[in-house]
C-alpha cells in the first residue's frame, strides 16, 4: 500500500534529520534558510542519508514490502537487480493531501551540485500533481477564515509564508496551476493571489495561472 510505505519513509527521513551524523547537513541547510523548528515540525520536513541504500537497507532489515517502495516511487530497481534510494541526500519535504496522509515527496538537493534542485515522487495511485497543492492541510483553515488563498511556487516559500504568520499560502508541484487546483481552491475560498518569482519563468507561470483561474468563478 503507497500510503502505508510513505508513512514508513516519514518516519526514516525525520529519524535521519535527527541523526547526530547523517542529519547534520540537512540541519545546517535549515539553519541556513532560517527555518524555525517549529516549521520543520509542522511540515514534518526531514532528511534523506548521502547513501544509495539508506532506505533500501531500513525496510530490508525491517521486514518490511519493498514492492509498496516501488510503487510510491521511493524505491527504484537496478538493471543488474537489487534497489536503491530514489531520494539521496537532499532536504525531504512530505506532500500531504487534504485531510493529512502523506501521499508524495519532494526532495531539495543538499549539496550545489546535485540536479536537479528539486526532485519529486513520481505520480501514483495516491498523488497526482495537477489536483495536489503543498501545504493544504496545513493552510486550509486559514484559507477558509481568510476566503482567500495565496499561492506561490515552492516548498521553501510557503513555509517562509507560514513562518511569518501567514498562514493561507499552498504552492504547486513544479507545475503549472491546473483547473484541478483551481476547482479545490473555489471550494475553499472566493479570491486567489499569484505570488510568482519575478523572473520571465515566473511571469509567465503567472499569466497562465490567471488565464486557469478565469474560467473559474473565483
Amino acid at each position: 500500500d503507497v500510503l502505508a510505505a510513505n508513512d514508513a519513509a516519514q518516519s526514516f527521513f525525520h529519524a535521519i534529520l535527527t541523526h547526530p551524523e547523517h542529519g547534520r547537513a540537512a540541519r545546517e541547510l535549515i539553519e541556513r534558510r532560517g527555518i524555525a523548528p517549529e516549521m520543520v515540525e509542522r511540515f514534518g520536513i526531514g532528511a534523506s542519508p548521502d547513501r544509495w541504500d539508506g532506505l533500501a537497507s531500513t525496510i530490508e532489515r525491517k521486514g518490511l514490502h519493498p514492492r509498496a517502495f516501488e510503487a510510491a516511487g521511493l524505491l527504484k530497481v537496478r538493471d543488474g537487480g537489487g534497489r536503491y534510494d530514489a531520494l539521496r541526500h537532499r532536504l525531504i519535504f512530505p506532500i500531504h493531501d487534504q485531510i493529512g496522509r502523506v501521499i508524495a515527496f519532494g526532495g531539495r538537493r543538499i549539496r550545489d551540485e546535485d540536479d536537479p534542485k528539486y526532485l519529486n515522487s513520481p505520480e501514483t495511485a495516491a498523488f497526482r500533481k495537477n489536483t495536489t497543492l503543498y501545504g493544504l492541510a496545513q493552510a486550509g483553515r486559514a484559507i477558509q477564515k481568510e476566503r482567500t488563498a495565496v499561492v506561490v511556487e515552492g516548498y521553501t516559500d510557503v513555509v517562509a509564508c507560514h513562518q511569518a504568520g501567514v498562514e493561507h499560502v499552498v504552492g504547486t508541484l513544479g507545475t503549472a496551476l491546473t483547473a484541478g487546483h483551481a476547482a479545490i481552491l473555489r471550494r475553499l475560498c472566493d479570491t486567489v493571489v499569484l505570488l510568482f518569482d519575478g523572473d520571465e519563468a515566473g511571469v509567465k507561470a503567472a499569466d497562465r495561472a490567471v488565464e486557469v483561474l478565469f474560467a473559474e468563478p473565483i
